[in-house]
């Protein structure tokens, strides 16, 4: 249950609007900096584009065209920070760009930006490019298209398979150093009084209840809610102050499939024919993710998802590369498209909008406590988040006190090695396979400690949630008691990735819910509305309208 009394009696030094990557590293940053510090999202978190990126942790080698070194410089630090304090989420990956002589950049352009790559990220632990003559990459890459291939640039990246559990372990971790989180917690009003915000009103989607905050004359307001931060400005109430609009988002689509013939064993950055626009081929969970689109997107912002023609888009492109593939609508596992919360522009490509963020200080409109974050990429919450602390306590008028994010290890990352690893093998062997112990591991870093326990408990809980998948069935109560999951939509999607894995998740949510109701006291009645509310968040999000065409007829 919400402790409402507790929140509406506390003054809180900061209160953060939208809890994807970068207001949970807002929350987790100033807290470690002694903030009283509250973070509140409308839905779950890393619900929003934080969930439905590429899931690269990358520097942004296309951002080179646009002369933007600085934002790949910063990307490139960033990635490195994250390889070092989040290792459990984030790893290396291997990059291969098949160069081709129809291409719409020379190979000479390729290397250039290759070498330019390595000099911005001087200070990294990865191996720098490598480029490979046609010979070789006909050698090594049997299954490219081979017409016009004249080669391959190899370099490296990093890649967070589970984008949206790096953003609750943000929120874990600003939890443990003090701060509050609460998920689906609306805000509807912001109250002006002279140049301040005073309250904050906002209704509890779970209770139904709604609440209003007093602010302190020191609380600073922080709107992180990516594309949905001018919705959040709507409601200031104000008569005489008129909010210009901040966001242009952009959607990125992408699509989920099963191994295929020819599919790579490293990514693949490949340039699209139709459009010369960059897209990848990414191994994702025993699986690949393929995409992204670059679209304007001014629809319903709680209702995306990938259009046909994105779809039909990404295969083609895909079998132009691979011809082998051969892949097609009926392979599609999953789809998901997110919208990118870019700087409000009408008349540039969308390619060519910037990706470097902006704190916007809302002093210049006449509200002296309210900043809002426009732009901002998975790669660089880290250094947005260090950038608005340091914003806030110069508001507040108060002495620098240093960011420690560089250093400090997520909390999965904390005591996780191979001895902790092997002891739990040991420990939890008669009940759980070895692979599904590293599968644990791979998911939860050192929490996974405490899944496991759950195991002591209730030996059932060991068994697999359905038999074609590592996931066991402590995963699904832990979800519940340990990580805010209110929904089978948080636990599917987002606590696991089993809706990826398993007919957009339709296959697995009877074995859910009889845990759910075994084990965390949820009535059929619950479960009944949960299996109808999971169908209308996939249908509206993820399933494809050609399915929902041959389901109807």
């Amino acid at each position: 249950m919400r402790n409402w009394q507790k929140t509406e009696n506390t003054a809180f030094d900061l209160i953060v609007i939208g809890g994807g990557s970068n207001g949970a590293g807002v929350a987790r940053d100033a807290a470690l900096r002694g903030l009283k510090t509250l973070l509140i999202d409308k839905d779950d978190f890393g619900s929003g584009t934080t969930g439905w990126s590429s899931r690269l942790i990358h520097g942004g080698l296309r951002y080179l065209e646009y002369f933007e070194f600085n934002l790949v410089r910063e990307s490139l630090r960033e990635r490195e920070v994250l390889l070092r304090v989040a290792p459990h989420l984030v790893q290396p990956l291997q990059m291969s760009i098949p160069v081709y002589a129809s291409g719409s950049r020379n190979f000479w352009e390729i290397q250039a930006g290759m070498l330019l790559y390595d000099v911005l990220s001087f200070d990294k632990s990865l191996p720098n490019h490598r480029i490979l003559p046609l010979q070789k990459c006909l050698q090594l890459f049997r299954h490219l298209n081979p017409v016009g291939l004249e080669g391959v640039a190899q370099y490296f990246d990093a890649q967070v398979v589970h984008a949206e559990r790096l953003c609750l372990e943000l929120v874990l971790s600003a939890q443990d150093a003090g701060a509050s989180a609460l998920n689906y917690v609306k805000v509807s009003q912001l109250h002006l009084q002279g140049d301040r915000v005073t309250a904050i009103t906002c209704d509890d989607l779970l209770s139904g209840t709604t609440h209003t905050l007093q602010l302190s004359p020191q609380t600073v307001v922080i709107n992180t809610a990516g594309p949905w931060v001018d919705q959040v400005l709507q409601g200031v109430q104000s008569d005489n102050r008129k909010q210009s609009r901040k966001i242009g988002g952009t959607k990125g689509s992408h699509i989920i499939v099963d191994p295929f013939p020819g599919a790579p064993d490293a990514a693949l950055y490949v340039e699209a024919a139709v459009d010369n626009r960059p897209f990848f081929i990414l191994p994702w969970a025993n699986q690949y993710l393929i995409g992204t689109t670059d679209i304007r997107y001014s629809g319903d912002l709680d209702r995306v998802k990938a259009e046909d023609t994105e779809i039909d888009y990404l295969l083609s492109e895909t079998n132009r590369v691979i011809p082998c593939a051969q892949l097609s609508r009926k392979d599609i596992r999953f789809t998901y498209a997110g919208v990118r919360p870019l700087p409000y522009s009408e008349e540039k490509k969308t390619s060519s909008i910037t990706r470097s963020h902006v704190l916007y200080d809302h002093t210049q409109e006449g509200i002296s406590n309210l900043i809002s974050l426009i732009g901002g990429k998975l790669t660089t919450y880290r250094q947005v988040a260090e950038e608005m602390v340091d914003a806030v306590l110069k508001k507040q008028g108060r002495a620098s006190v240093p960011c420690i994010t560089k250093q400090e290890l997520f909390p999965g990352a904390i005591a996780l090695n191979n001895t902790l690893i092997e002891t739990m093998v040991g420990k939890y062997q008669a009940l759980v396979s070895r692979e599904a112990i590293f599968h644990l591991f791979s998911i939860y870093g050192g929490y996974a400690v405490k899944v496991l326990a759950l195991v002591d408990q209730n030996p059932e809980l060991a068994e697999p949630i359905v038999p074609s998948l590592l996931d066991i069935k402590a995963q699904v109560v832990y979800a519940v008691q340990a990580e805010q999951a209110y929904t089978l939509v948080d636990i599917c999607v987002r606590r696991t990735i089993l809706a990826m894995q398993t007919n957009y998740g339709f296959d697995v949510l009877l074995a859910v819910t009889a845990i759910l109701k075994q084990y965390c006291d949820w009535s059929d009645t619950d479960c009944d509305h949960q299996i109808q509310d999971y169908h209308r968040y996939i249908e509206d999000n993820s399933l494809p309208d050609f399915v929902m065409a041959q389901v109807a007829s």
